[in-house]
């Protein structure tokens, strides 16, 4: 069975490129273990202060995502992303979202 996989996204789609970003990414890009593509907006943390970066990981938490693809996680993120069970990948700036699914699957021979 394929892992809920979360991508930190500029837009809703596969094509979408990955955001560099991870707390104040545009969004994440959530693939099922269907493959069914959903959006997770991301634009209440982006208006955040401080803890953006929590914020978001508790919402990918939410979303069910044992991975995360993205380009760069902060240190108090990436304590929230280990406590929720969630799998962090990094430096996938640069490639698209669908990329980034296809790189991690063909790494995890999924």
């Amino acid at each position: 069975m394929k892992t809920i996989l979360a991508v930190s996204s500029e837009g809703p789609t596969l094509e979408a490129a990955v955001d560099p970003r991870f707390g104040r990414a545009a969004g994440f890009v959530v693939v099922d273990a269907a493959d069914q593509v959903s959006y997770l907006d991301n634009g209440g943390s982006q208006a955040m202060a401080h803890g953006a970066g929590i914020e978001a990981a508790r919402r990918i938490a939410e979303a069910g995502a044992k991975v995360l693809l993205t380009g760069v996680v902060g240190p108090k993120a990436a304590s929230a992303l280990a406590a929720a069970g969630v799998t962090v990948v990094e430096g996938l700036e640069g490639l698209t979202v669908g990329q980034a699914v296809a790189k991690y699957r063909a790494g995890q021979g999924a």
